[in-house]
């Protein structure tokens, strides 16, 4: 788990200022360390407690997915909520050169000029143009892509949970499912 992070932690380096980065790319580097912390959490339970083996590949599999939506939500949320709700400045992550999926996919679903505005912030980790990088994102429904990929995870992650006998543990991890994708900080 150490190592995947590590190892999630330099392809997020490599990406940075990187506008060329792919969804696909992006997806890699949440499953390599937040979802692998959330993983590793789901997985901690079932061996604690002495669960089956498939039981805990059911927890694996739910904190993957888990991770995986908080993460995709918490990367909109830097465009879509106020600082003080979310406790960080917005388009910390751009300032950072970091190319999430509101900006990936604003890019790719904008004008040439949209795209370039974009493609050039991440390039520069600048937040010289915010406002009208926010108004790219909105205008491309970037937000709206973002928060349903991460309500596809959190179904899956749920979904992951079928095997899970009925409990009031179950029910709170199908509410804490819930909660990461409706979360406003």
């Amino acid at each position: 788990t150490t190592n995947t992070i590590a190892e999630g932690e330099v392809l997020q380096l490599l990406n940075c200022n990187d506008a060329d980065t792919t969804e696909e790319r992006y997806i890699t580097v949440i499953h390599y360390k937040t979802a692998k912390l959330f993983e590793a959490a789901s997985q901690l339970g079932a061996v604690i407690s002495g669960s089956s083996p498939e039981l805990e590949q059911a927890l694996v599999k739910y904190g993957m997915h888990l991770g995986t939506a908080f993460q995709l939500v918490d990367d909109m949320l830097d465009y879509s909520a106020p600082a003080e709700e979310i406790g960080k400045n917005a388009g910390d992550d751009l300032a950072e050169g970091k190319p999430t999926l509101p900006l990936i996919y604003a890019m790719h679903n904008g004008t040439a000029e949209q795209a370039s505005i974009v493609r050039q912030a991440i390039e520069q980790g600048s937040l010289e143009d915010i406002d009208r990088i926010r108004e790219v994102i909105e205008t491309t429904d970037a937000i709206a892509y973002t928060a349903e990929t991460a309500r596809k995870e959190a179904s899956m992650a749920k979904a992951a949970l079928e095997r899970v006998p009925d409990s009031p543990y179950k029910q709170a991890l199908i509410t804490l499912a819930d909660f990461s994708v409706n979360r406003t900080y």
